[in-house]
């Protein structure tokens, strides 16, 4: 199966694989996507830089890819990494951490 990404960027959600823990959501474009299967790290598109990067490029918090999932209705993927450090530019584990109800 391969996401479709005719409609431009699609959710990427990020969990831990050990713990199905939820600790990001980021968007991959085609080209980032096949930098993510090819170097078993993820790579996103960035929206307000208008560019790819690599998790943990310059924090060393990589996302060693163990795993990849797509929805049915092939325009969503969940990610199962293995995070290195946190995975929250804040320094939390996870970017989910702060509760509204």
């Amino acid at each position: 199966m391969y996401p479709d990404f005719s409609k431009g960027l699609i959710p990427t959600i990020i969990v831990e694989a050990s713990t199905n823990e939820v600790l990001m959501l980021a968007y991959m474009n085609e080209e980032s996507y096949k930098k993510t299967l090819e170097t078993k790290t993820t790579w996103f598109y960035s929206r307000s830089r208008d560019k790819l990067w690599n998790k943990g490029e310059t924090s060393g918090h990589f996302q060693k890819v163990l795993e990849i999932l797509i929805d049915c209705d092939e325009d969503t993927l969940l990610i199962k990494v293995e995070q290195k450090g946190p995975a929250c530019h804040t320094g939390a584990k996870s970017c989910f951490y702060r509760k509204v109800l």
